[in-house]
């Protein structure tokens, strides 16, 4: 019989023509599978999951003026959507007010401008912060966005104790794949453990880090190096946090993930299983985590932005449907389903809202959440969540073997390794080894122009010209005072969110805060 040429997943695992209980030989459910919502949580971290109630639906959104964003999140909550996400544009992630010489080009471009508390104010405007749960897609400058948000809740009668969200504040995956660091590693380590302890003490709703493999998988990365990265890096916080004294289930509960959402169906549905079992097993073997709430592995997850192609773009309703039905089969807390035409630039609001609708059909219309994680037992499911999870295991070996997450980006290991999985992926679409509609085969020829959400010229003009008022009408004295104070305490030990919140009340910017910081830290530069 010939059967073809062999058939492989995207991170090169052999696929059988046929899986038959022969495959799972000496396989132990009771073990690798357990009930959902118990150990080791491979079907689920809850008992119900989407049964009872369904994931947060979280649609990205972000982009020109904090009123811009601010009118889009509210055009988002009428459309149904049950979370809010925020992106910042790149001078607000690497710390620059939108005057400053580098920031020219891009102010409100990738994201929303975020310079001063007068912007977190009409970002939050008329928006429920009691009720709503808010993700901001911010690393290096993550405590600064977090205390604005902490302050406007403040000013409107909302406690810290009573809003919720999540900061990435994922650095190390800045160093390995995306690139807006700020400072060095090791001063970057010591932001992100202050978060922890600062949240666990005064903002305990908040998720601290949402540790992601979403952009080393965007950085072409495959879904083994995706979850075996992520967990890497996890292992490092989570060590770096003990190191500095904190206890480790006074944090893990507020740890969470950020998974992308590929096309390869059935390899993403086992990557999300075997992150639960791994996160179970680090948490409570490597770490000695002893409540149950410090082993749950909670994840957002967004589809593929890389996956998205620029020609025949509706063909990308398709493939975020395919992407998001993996990422619910899985067991995803919350979901951000991509625009169609974001291949060619920010989704029109035509695009966010069919994004949310395939939500809602999945979770309406589909059947797959009545019962939770429909997939188990599949004899090809469990034989290929296994070895995503030895293959994964293998990766932290070596990782652990260099001396950690750190080490090995000092010294280029992951890099090198998502550079060749990329290489190949490129390769494989080049010689149509692997077919990509619309790009590769099944082509058309005069494709029409699809309609792209244009941002305003005059935005950056009017964005500065709005932060030279607020600071004209500051006390520049106890600004500078309170700056200095930072700077004091980064030259400390002490928690540098407590002086960084005294600074933003006295109307610092985020980028003169960015900016006390450099002084004592310096700014990260890759060999």
């Amino acid at each position: 019989m010939n059967e073809g040429p062999a058939k492989r997943t995207d991170s090169g695992i052999p696929i059988e023509p046929l899986y038959t209980a022969e495959s799972l030989a000496n396989w132990d459910a009771t073990q690798r599978l357990g009930t959902p919502g118990k150990p080791p949580f491979t079907r689920g971290i809850y008992p119900t999951m989407h049964r009872d109630r369904l994931w947060t639906m979280r649609q990205y959104a972000g982009f020109g003026t904090a009123k811009d964003t601010n009118q889009r999140f509210k055009f988002l909550l009428e459309a149904g959507q049950t979370g809010l996400s925020c992106a910042f544009d790149l001078p607000t992630q690497m710390g620059y007010d939108s005057d400053h010489p580098r920031a020219a080009g891009e102010v409100g471009k990738v994201g929303v401008a975020i310079d001063s508390l007068d912007d977190m104010r009409t970002l939050l405007a008329d928006l429920p912060l009691d009720k709503v749960t808010t993700s901001m897609t911010i690393n290096s400058t993550a405590a600064i966005l977090l205390l604005m948000y902490e302050l406007v809740a403040e000013e409107r009668g909302v406690s810290s104790s009573q809003i919720s969200g999540t900061i990435q504040n994922d650095l190390l995956k800045e160093y390995i794949a995306r690139g807006t660091y700020v400072y060095p590693p090791k001063p970057s380590m010591r932001i992100i453990t202050n978060i922890f302890e600062y949240c666990s003490k005064n903002v305990p709703k908040w998720n601290t880090i949402s540790i992601s493999g979403y952009h080393i998988r965007e950085a072409g990365s495959t879904a083994v190096q995706e979850l075996a990265f992520t967990l890497a890096n996890a292992i490092a916080y989570v060590q770096a946090a003990v190191d500095a004294g904190l206890d480790v289930d006074d944090f893990a509960p507020r740890l969470s993930f950020f998974w992308n959402g590929h096309n390869n169906f059935f390899e993403e549905v086992a990557k999300f299983r075997a992150s639960r079992r791994m996160w179970h097993h680090i948490m409570r073997e490597r770490f000695g985590a002893k409540k149950e709430s410090s082993w749950l592995m909670r994840f957002h997850t967004q589809t593929g932005g890389s996956t998205l192609t620029a020609q025949q773009p509706l063909n990308n309703v398709v493939r975020v449907a395919v992407q998001s039905m993996a990422a619910v089969m899985g067991g995803t807390q919350s979901l951000h389903t991509n625009g169609y035409d974001e291949a060619l630039g920010l989704p029109t609001e035509e695009a966010a809202r069919i994004a949310l609708r395939t939500q809602q059909i999945i979770g309406h219309e589909s059947g797959i959440t009545d019962t939770p994680d429909p997939l188990a037992g599949s004899y090809f499911v469990e034989q290929l969540t296994d070895e995503v999870e030895r293959l994964a295991w293998e990766y932290i070996a070596r990782i652990d073997e260099m001396g950690g997450a750190v080490q090995a980006i000092e010294e280029g290991f992951q890099m090198a390794e998502i550079e060749e999985a990329a290489y190949q992926y490129t390769k494989s679409i080049d010689d149509a080894t692997r077919v990509l509609v619309g790009v590769n085969k099944f082509t058309v020829d005069d494709e029409p122009e699809p309609r792209v959400l244009k941002i305003d010229p005059s935005l950056e003009r009017e964005q500065v010209e709005r932060l030279t008022k607020f600071k004209s009408a500051r006390d520049l004295a106890k600004v500078e005072s309170t700056l200095e104070n930072l700077r004091a305490a980064a030259r400390g030990t002490d928690n540098l969110l407590i002086p960084m919140k005294d600074a933003l009340r006295a109307n610092a910017t985020l980028g003169e805060v960015s900016d006390a910081l450099r002084d004592v830290f310096g700014v990260h530069r890759p060999n």
